[in-house]
């Protein structure tokens, strides 16, 4: 659907561009999410996702009361699904992976690199989500790494993220990739850099990319890991039309140092389908949501839901892989005398504003009282709260 105006109704509820979000992700879910579930079929994960998110920071998950120590002023504290495809449950997983990430990371510049998957195999990625993710993930590894022996003899670091969907929510896998300016020679003993605004040729990487990728393709259909609607004439055919289409491989702006790298890719890392910072407005009938510069879609809470759930991901499939020097049998070896090769740090720039989402920098929560500004919320017991007796449900699992 285009971006149709929301039409004016007492119901309308609206976010609050580029402050704390008044509408979430999860709201659309607890309006909205049963009547889908009933209406579609839907996977053991999705329909994992879909209860989590509208349980998320509701009574049914339990919680805790906050009751000021100076004022009295109280107020429910529920607990977060902690669900990975949660917006709302992302800061707190986003915090602890920079901080463990942030000291690996090695003191030179860094590329930004994107596969793409062409639209022709989309479809064949929707049923086959594990099987094909690892092949992209797998693929751009042995891309890069195989044009860092070739042409620098040495071995890069780098991180691979996971993407599968366009602004609009629509299904486009993608892998992001944060590579270093140079690498380890291979017998360990210096750093082999790049220029700061050249890695390697991109019509050389697309190359590689499809023809790595459309040989695992054709080894995970011949050993029947791959659903597919056809024969195996069929599947030949599909491969061989993606063959001869370009590619999409590009380079984004480098980055000048550490702290612009991880500032970036700690966004993208913990990054889900859609923000609540991006929702506009929402009816009984329709949502609103930003795209980009300015633009907006609005589809109805059905398709909202759908698009949203065609991005879950497989159950304990890892999005983001580490490889090269950043891989963890070379965290403390190769990755260490690269370091030690490397000039000492220089990187005053700061962080990076991510041109696609307002930057937000995850902090604690302050346990300050917001009526009288002075005391401190202190938990307590919800009143309600009682021992579940033997027979009651188990709660629903946030993993």
């Amino acid at each position: 659907m285009g971006a149709d105006p929301i039409p004016p109704d007492g119901g309308v509820r609206t976010g609050a561009p580029g402050g704390r979000p008044t509408l979430r992700v999860t709201d659309i879910f607890r309006d909205h999410g049963a009547a889908f579930d009933v209406a579609h079929v839907l996977t053991p994960t999705q329909g994992k996702v879909l209860r989590a998110l509208a349980a998320c920071r509701t009574a049914a998950l339990g919680g805790h009361l906050e009751v000021c120590d100076r004022c009295g002023f109280e107020r429910p504290a529920y607990n977060s699904c902690r669900n990975r495809h949660c917006p709302g449950c992302q800061a707190a997983a986003q915090r602890e992976w920079l901080e463990r990430r942030l000291v690996r990371v090695l003191p030179t510049h860094h590329f930004h690199v994107v596969f793409t998957l062409p639209s022709e195999l989309r479809e064949l990625a929707l049923k086959n989500g594990a099987v094909v993710y690892d092949i992209l993930l797998r693929a751009a590894a042995e891309v890069l790494g195989t044009l860092a022996d070739d042409r620098l003899h040495a071995q890069l670091g780098f991180t691979a993220v996971l993407h599968t969907w366009t602004r609009k929510m629509l299904f486009h896998p993608h892998v992001h990739c944060v590579v270093t300016g140079g690498g380890l020679a291979r017998d360990g003993d210096r750093w082999v850099g790049t220029p700061r605004n050249f890695l390697f040729p991109v019509a050389m990487m697309r190359k590689l990319y499809r023809g790595v990728v459309r040989h695992w393709l054709r080894d995970a259909h011949e050993q029947g890991r791959l659903a597919f609607d056809g024969d195996a004439r069929g599947f030949a055919r599909l491969l061989r039309s993606i063959h001869r289409k370009k590619w999409v491989v590009y380079a984004k702006r480098p980055f000048s140092g550490p702290k612009q790298v991880f500032a970036y890719l700690g966004r993208y890392t913990h990054r889900v389908a859609i923000s609540d910072h991006r929702l506009l407005a929402l009816t009984d009938g329709a949502v609103s949501f930003s795209t980009r510069d300015g633009g907006q879609v609005t589809v109805t809470p059905e398709e909202f839901i759908r698009r949203f759930l065609l991005h879950v991901l497989p159950t304990g499939f890892h999005k983001i892989r580490h490889f090269g020097l950043y891989a963890a049998a070379n965290v403390h070896t190769r990755l260490e005398r690269a370091r030690a090769r490397l000039p000492a740090p220089i990187d005053t720039i700061g962080e990076v504003a991510d041109p696609e989402t307002p930057q937000t920098v995850p902090v604690a929560e302050t346990r300050a009282c917001p009526c009288c500004k002075v005391g401190v919320l202190l938990r307590l017991p919800l009143p309600s709260a009682r021992p579940a007796p033997a027979s009651a449900p188990v709660p629903l699992d946030s993993s």
